[in-house]
């Protein structure tokens, strides 16, 4: 029954990254395609246009770790701001989650 637990938990964990990746990607195609139509802003600095570089700072906003390398300009900065608030939510309840799973069914 403990190894039974403890994958369930990195099953667990691995889903979690998993979720978030996905998370950051849909953010990441909501860059891309704001960024390469009119009226919506645009990202500036070390930004190439592709979608890794969008892929990059959509990752670098949900962390909200920020580098600074790549600057959303115009209605994007909603949409960063929106970002960082919904992966700080989503990445605290995931580790809350997940610590409370591992008090219940980790053998100390």
């Amino acid at each position: 029954m403990k190894m039974f637990s403890q994958i369930r938990l990195m099953f667990g964990v691995m889903l979690a990254i998993i979720a978030h990746a996905v998370e950051v990607a849909f953010f990441a195609l909501a860059y891309y395609v704001m960024h390469h139509e009119e009226g919506f802003g645009t990202l500036v600095g070390n930004f190439d246009g592709s979608f890794m570089d969008a892929l990059y700072f959509s990752f670098t906003v949900f962390t909200t770790v920020g580098f600074g390398d790549i600057e959303p300009s115009g209605t994007l900065r909603f949409l960063t701001g929106v970002e960082g608030l919904t992966g700080l939510v989503l990445i605290t309840w995931t580790a809350s989650f997940l610590y409370v799973e591992m008090q219940r069914y980790w053998d100390r």
